[in-house]
């Protein structure tokens, strides 16, 4: 036989009172008097058959019985507000929450996003940043943009872009006390980096371009985010490792210069990810037909002198 759930109300005013130790603090977040938590608290010790706190030196204390049944009735309570939020999330169709990285966003999405908006007015676009993977499961994001192969389970994955690496900098390097003409010149500028996945870009292109990687380790700068070792080359700090998708509008506009013919292809690219469950949403397939079409356009023609030369896979 299923026992007899408790009072709800009696439930609140326990888990409210245990987390503060206080009738006086649970009353005042539920809203009530302090009396009706007392009340309350009392019927429920009597519908368990048990007691939930005592009184020591004028401080609430939970007892043992009250320590063991807490973490329970305080995850039904977690899950009841998690199970609400997804409900009112289904009905809000027009709300659209997309994660990316943050240079990614800045430098490449949000500069795209206008046209989306005006192409769909009735949909919401909420942007959220993060380098860690994104957890469907929560229900808070309905999309992200990944950099990878493509082979996450559980999701669908459709193919955006590739990127190019290959050096960027302010054009005023080019004509400064030390220009750089060649590869080997480098040696003499200060070098950009960024950290997290991207550590190796200086050594794959230096590589490739058949120069030392000791290159790499001259002393330089490093930034935890890619846009600002892209704004640090703009402002002619050093020389950074352009990725086609962080540095394109930039060379577009002429605040940087590609100062090499050699560029790097990436061995992965970016996609738009979503759950298997919601990949066919009105909002969802709204957006990833609009961005697949967006970065299919041909692009911006860059200057003969800027523009990276396409090379094989080296």
């Amino acid at each position: 036989m299923t026992a007899r759930l408790p009072s709800l109300n009696g439930l609140r005013a326990f888990e409210a009172a245990a987390r503060h130790l206080s009738f006086t603090q649970a009353a005042s977040e539920l809203n009530v008097t302090q009396t009706a938590i007392s009340h309350q608290i009392k019927r429920l010790e009597q519908e368990l058959g048990i007691r939930l706190f005592v009184r020591q030196n004028r401080a609430l204390a939970l007892t043992p019985e009250a320590k063991d049944y807490l973490p329970g009735v305080r995850a039904a309570f977690n899950d009841l507000r998690l199970a609400t939020d997804r409900v009112l999330r289904k009905d809000n169709d027009h709300v659209l929450t997309v994660s990316t990285l943050a240079s990614l966003a800045a430098k490449w999405l949000l500069p795209r996003l206008s046209a989306f908006q005006e192409a769909h007015p009735d949909i919401d676009v909420h942007i959220t940043t993060s380098a860690s993977l994104v957890d469907f499961k929560s229900g808070d994001v309905d999309a992200a943009i990944r950099y990878g192969r493509g082979n996450w389970p559980g999701l669908r994955a459709a193919w955006l872009m590739a990127d190019q690496l290959f050096p960027v900098c302010s054009p005023a390097l080019l004509t400064a006390d030390k220009p750089l003409r060649r590869p080997e010149d480098l040696a003499d500028h200060v070098l950009l980096h960024t950290s997290g996945g991207t550590e190796d870009d200086w050594r794959l292109w230096l590589t490739a371009a058949g120069l030392p990687t000791q290159i790499s380790k001259h002393p330089g700068v490093t930034f935890d985010l890619s846009f600002m070792t892209v704004q640090a080359a703009i402002d002619g700090i050093g020389v950074a490792i352009g990725r086609t998708s962080y540095v394109e509008a930039d060379i577009a506009k002429g605040r940087l210069v590609v100062p090499f013919k050699i560029t790097l292809p990436a061995d992965a690219g970016f996609y738009l990810v979503s759950p298997e469950g919601k990949t066919d949403t009105a909002k969802l397939s709204a957006f990833r037909q609009w961005l697949i079409a967006s970065v299919q356009d041909k692009p911006e023609e860059l200057p003969a002198a800027t523009r990276p030369a396409r090379r094989g896979r080296f």
